[in-house]
Formats: C-alpha cells, sequence, structure tokens
C-alpha cells in the first residue's frame, strides 16, 4: 500500500492504471473517501467487499465523470433525474436509476438499479478523466473504512483503518480533508417522483426547488438497498448517546455555544452547521484515539444539512 500526498498528473495517471490492472484505490471526493475499482472487474469490486467486510448483497456507488455517461449505466431515466443530475452534478448526490446491461449483480448487490455519482472534489474528477482516458468506464467506490464502522474524512483514517487489509500494489490518494464530511445525499429516480434514501448536502429543499415539486418524499427505510440503509451504521467503538449530560471522563460533541459540561472531554466544538458535518467524524474517531467508552452528542437542530448529521448521528447510537 502506497500513500500519495498532493498527488500530481503523474500520481494520478499511475492511480488510474492501477484501477486498469485491478488493484484498489482510495480517494478523496467532497464527501468521504472512496474505495475504489475498475466497476466492470468482477474480481476486484470483490476485493472491495473483502477489504471492507461488508455483505455481498450491499450495493456499491459508481463515479462517472459526467452526465455524459449515464446512458451507459442507467436505462429508462426519468426527466426529473436528467433535470437534478444538470443542477448538482458534479457534487455530493447519488441517483437510484433502473440498471443497463452494464451495472453487473456484483455491482447492485443483485437489485435491479444502480447507484450513480459525479464526484466534485478536483482529484476524484482528475482519477476518472484519466482512467477513462485508459479505458474505464465508472469507479465502484463505497468509503474506504471497515463496514458499518466510521467513515473516513482524512488519508489517515484510511491507512489507520485498512493498512492490513490493503494489497502493496494498492493506492491511497492522499487530497487533505473532505470539505462535505457526510456521504451523499441518495436519491430514488426509478419511480414517477423522487425519494430521498439518505439525506445529505443535497437537501429535500434544493431538490424541491430543482424540480419544482413540493415536498419530496423521504423513506429512510425503503425495500431499496442503499449504502448506509441500515439501522446501524457509521459507527465508533465508544457507545454513543444522544442530548444526555455526559459524565466526567466522557467525551462530548456539540455546537460551540453549548459549554462543556464538568469533566467531560470536548471532541468538537462547530461554530456552524457546515463545520458539525465536516468534522462530526473525525470528533468520533479522536474519541475512540483517546480509548473513550462514552461520546454524548448534542444534535443539531433544524432542516437542511442539520437532518443529515442527525441522520448519521442516530445511526451511530444504534447497536
Amino acid at each position: 500500500m502506497e500513500i500519495i500526498s498532493n498527488p500530481t498528473q503523474v500520481d494520478i495517471e499511475k492511480a488510474a492504471k492501477a484501477l486498469i490492472d485491478g488493484q484498489l484505490v482510495a480517494f478523496p471526493t467532497e464527501t468521504v473517501y472512496g474505495l475504489g475499482a475498475d466497476a466492470t472487474n468482477k474480481k476486484a469490486v470483490s476485493r472491495i467487499y473483502s477489504v471492507k467486510g461488508r455483505p455481498s448483497d450491499h450495493p456499491l456507488i459508481v463515479h462517472i465523470s459526467s452526465i455524459n455517461q449515464l446512458g451507459k449505466w442507467a436505462i429508462d431515466i426519468q426527466e426529473y433525474a436528467i433535470k437534478l443530475a444538470r443542477d448538482f452534478w458534479p457534487g455530493p448526490m447519488t441517483l437510484i436509476l433502473k440498471r443497463s446491461a452494464l451495472a453487473k449483480d456484483y455491482i447492485t448487490g443483485g437489485q435491479s438499479n444502480v447507484g450513480l455519482r459525479v464526484p466534485a472534489q478536483p482529484i476524484a474528477r482528475a482519477l476518472l478523466a484519466a482512467f477513462e482516458k485508459n479505458g474505464g468506464i465508472g469507479i465502484a467506490a463505497p468509503s474506504a473504512n471497515r463496514f458499518g464502522a466510521v467513515s473516513p474524512t482524512l488519508a489517515s483514517d484510511v491507512s489507520e483503518e485498512l493498512q492490513t487489509y490493503l494489497s502493496r500494489e494498492d493506492l491511497i490518494l492522499d487530497g487533505g480533508q473532505c470539505s462535505v464530511g457526510l456521504e451523499s445525499t441518495i436519491i430514488d429516480c426509478t419511480g414517477a417522483q423522487p425519494i430521498t434514501l439518505r439525506p445529505g448536502a443535497v437537501t429535500k429543499e434544493m431538490i424541491n426547488q430543482s424540480i419544482n415539486i413540493d415536498g419530496v418524499k423521504s423513506n429512510y427505510k425503503s425495500d431499496i438497498r442503499a449504502s448506509g440503509s441500515l439501522e446501524s451504521h457509521y459507527s465508533p467503538k465508544a457507545a454513543v448517546f444522544i442530548d444526555l449530560p455526559p459524565s466526567p471522563g466522557d467525551g462530548f460533541i456539540a455546537m460551540n455555544y453549548i459549554p462543556t459540561p464538568n469533566g467531560a472531554i470536548r471532541l468538537a466544538s462547530p461554530i456552524s452547521i457546515e463545520q458539525y458535518a465536516k468534522d462530526f467524524y473525525n470528533a468520533l474517531r479522536l474519541g475512540d484515539k483517546k480509548e473513550l467508552k462514552r461520546i454524548y452528542v448534542i444534535q443539531p437542530a433544524g432542516s437542511g444539512l442539520a437532518e443529515a448529521i442527525r441522520d448519521r448521528l442516530s445511526k451511530a447510537a444504534s447497536r
């Protein structure tokens, strides 16, 4: 396993060639770090499942370079899905669409749909461009961590958690901290109306405005299996408690205007909802590095990105 910091174009080309050759490449997106493999290479994709310890029926998101690649992976695409793609790609949004013949069962978990995303992070975009230049079509990439654990927002998170599982030829592209810090919004676009399956930085208000509808529906317990849809997920080793007072020696996460209870160990003091999202996973990981047994979190109020934070928090607290 090689870690490449501040990758140059030569490094990006090397990583793209590694993907073509069947290796794994962890790379930054604006949401979290992804563990990438050639989405058309069954053997390479199977290594993602092995490295992560991920159930084989849990689908992967395919990252593509632009909306122009949409028709290769999906069929019968709804007009509103095209509108969403035009408005929010590149960006932190995944669309669930009816799959084409290119999207095999080992990508979709045996379902008749496929998740697609165009990331905005410059290194991710450069990697996709170089991958396509070398004959690739799409990069399958779930979060670069063990299944069910806290998602990585730094390259060091990836190396610390996966170094014993990755091979010598695999690569990690270090692009610094992810700017959003929470996984992409997932939208089911297989029906007449969009349904949000996982909240994220592309909010329901933004979706409503894009496609001019009132009250896009949410279904966080949909029959469609999607990334992060299990009740327990994003979990640190420490037990997580929501909106309860910590005892001395417990970890504590809350907005900066909320004082730290006596004896509690402050893990994060975000000054905005955006910073809360960006730093949330880092704070959970910090609690584990400090070997804390319990982390208490005051969840943020409001809609939009705050809803996404509460979603991740509720799953982190489920045991």
